[in-house]
């Protein structure tokens, strides 16, 4: 990912968590994909192997998109929290423009 995507995708991150669209921590991302509310997974690039594995499968079965991308300071700095390994977006709009972001396709908003 090249830096402007990358500072893209973290101020979209940035404005889900300060609208609340957005869960964050292992625990509360787990917890939204078994109620069917992911729209979008985000796996950080240095979690743990046994934490990828665990999420990428949950997501597959729940038919919700994953991504590995940023580190887990970079995640959770957009998040306003010190490290998160996991955030899982809860709004479809939000997801939407983060998969424009991520495979380059022009939106017209930027």
């Amino acid at each position: 990912m090249d830096a402007a995507t990358e500072t893209r995708v973290q101020n979209l991150l940035s404005m889900a968590a300060r609208a609340r669209r957005i869960v964050s921590g292992a625990f509360m991302a787990e917890e939204m994909l078994w109620k069917k509310r992911g729209a979008y997974l985000l796996l950080a690039r240095d979690a743990s192997e046994e934490t990828k594995d665990k999420f990428t499968r949950m997501a597959a079965q729940m038919d919700v998109p994953a991504a590995e991308l940023l580190t887990m300071q970079q995640l959770g700095h957009c998040l306003g929290k010190e490290y998160r390994a996991v955030a899982l977006l809860i709004d479809r709009g939000f997801a939407k423009r983060l998969a424009a972001c991520l495979h380059d396709i022009p939106t017209g908003v930027d």
